[in-house]
């Protein structure tokens, strides 16, 4: 059955919807929990983030295109998906603390722009059939995200975008890295 296959991204995705109906009801206020740059209080947001939504039309936003590109990411095994998951969103998250503008920085849209540069990176480094065909599917479907890192909207965190296209590549760069200095 295809849910068992993708169990991890939807476990993913309804706890982030368990979040935002708590969120709901709290009158938003656990946005505040989000990742604001440079400061003690806004450290909390880098495993966070992801998790919170400033609203339900955001949190719809980003359901699909985890469902399709974590499903995607997920080809390469659960342990995969977990440890690209982690890491994307504190690599990310660490980078939107530092540069970010000062404003919370909330949503899974970093995630989702990590996932890509992942599916897209590991084509280009691995060169299979698989991640190349996976590759072309994820940006024929979803290239037009990359328009997304473009700050053309004030209240659109651009940063966690460009920051989860980075953190993706950065990922597939070290654990090619790291595999190549292992191997004999």
């Amino acid at each position: 059955m295809i849910a068992n296959k993708i169990q991890p991204v939807l476990i993913l995705v309804a706890l982030i919807w368990a979040v935002e109906i708590v969120n709901l009801f709290l009158g938003n206020r656990l946005v505040s929990f989000g990742i604001l740059p440079r400061s003690l209080t806004g450290l909390i947001g880098i495993p966070l983030a992801p998790l919170l939504h400033s609203g339900i039309w955001h949190t719809v936003s980003n359901t699909v295109p985890l469902l399709i590109l974590g499903s995607l990411t997920l080809v390469g095994g659960k342990r995969m998906f977990w440890e690209t998951t982690v890491n994307v969103t504190l690599l990310s998250g660490a980078l939107v603390w530092v540069f970010g503008r000062e404003a919370y920085h909330v949503g899974a849209s970093g995630l989702v722009f990590g996932y890509f540069a992942v599916i897209v990176a590991r084509a280009v480094i691995e060169t299979s059939i698989t991640t190349i065909a996976l590759a072309i599917v994820t940006v024929m479907a979803y290239g037009g995200i990359l328009w997304g890192i473009v700050p053309l909207r004030s209240h659109v965190s651009f940063e966690s975008h460009l920051f989860g296209l980075i953190a993706g590549v950065v990922i597939i760069w070290l654990d090619r890295k790291i595999r190549k200095s292992q191997s004999p």
